[in-house]
């Protein structure tokens, strides 16, 4: 692919936005495309937008009246959306002498080509959508150490089994959402066509520290499940403890009711 012509500076922005929970892509098909996989368009009045549907849209050198008018258009096909969106934002600076590195907040490449900003586009993207996942993790980790205390403390957890499964729930669609949607640990298939690009991806991969987030993410999601888990068993072992003990009770209040009766007749 050729370098877009409408980016023609040496210098501009790229800001990722998590708008919603998806993009209907399909809705888009008739429009016209720079690229596809990732779905790339030009924007009315200049710069460019590639698009993901999971949610995520990155724009590259769009003024802010144009991107006003470019997310009201496309918000006619997000779904679920965000009151606020997640943003992230990085400078990109082309200068063929440091081209894919990256320093500070700018990243340096040698060309606007739209495979190269493809691939930032996808950096980007996976980094806001970890910053979603980051925040609402960090609030279910965040309801779930009471219960770990309480059951460290007190040896059960006082919480309904409702509420714990509902931890449980959100955790793995947490974690369905981030494999099976997002595939966050998945490098962009653009690379097959273009393995050249790949330094460049693996460099901002470890700049935005992407497979150690995914990481630590995954580590949070199993110790939420298993805690959750294992006091939904501790609850249901508690409610069979009852039930046995109500099974006992009623078979010695119907033996001593069958000896007074025996007693009875005896007078």
């Amino acid at each position: 692919m050729a370098s877009v012509g409408f980016l023609s500076k040496t210098e501009f922005s790229a800001r990722a936005l998590l708008l919603g929970e998806r993009i209907d892509l399909r809705a888009l098909e008739t429009t016209e495309r720079l690229a596809t996989n990732p779905l790339t368009l030009a924007v009315q009045g200049g710069g460019m937008a590639v698009l993901f549907r999971y949610g995520v849209v990155v724009l590259f050198d769009v003024a802010p009246l144009e991107e006003a008018a470019f997310l009201a258009h496309l918000g006619t096909y997000v779904l679920n959306a965000f009151p606020k969106p997640e943003t992230e934002i990085v400078k990109l600076r082309i200068d063929s002498e440091m081209r894919d590195t990256m320093q500070g907040d700018t990243v340096f490449i040698d060309s606007a080509a739209t495979e190269r900003l493809q691939i930032i586009a996808d950096i980007l993207a996976k980094s806001v959508i970890l910053s979603l996942y980051e925040s609402r993790i960090s609030q279910n980790f965040d309801r779930v150490e009471p219960l770990s205390f309480s059951l460290a403390q007190a040896g059960r957890s006082g919480r309904p089994a409702k509420e714990l499964l509902q931890h449980i729930g959100n955790a793995l669609l947490s974690e369905h959402m981030m494999v099976g949607r997002v595939e966050v640990g998945e490098k962009p298939e653009i690379l097959w066509e273009f393995p050249e690009l790949e330094k460049l991806y693996l460099r901002l991969e470890s700049e935005f520290e992407l497979r150690e987030r995914h990481l630590a993410l995954e580590r949070k999601l199993n110790l939420i499940s298993r805690t959750a888990e294992t006091l939904l068993k501790l609850l249901h072992n508690n409610r069979s403890l009852r039930v046995e003990w109500y099974i006992v009770i009623l078979i010695v209040a119907e033996i001593m009711l069958t000896l007074y009766e025996m007693f009875m007749r005896t007078q």
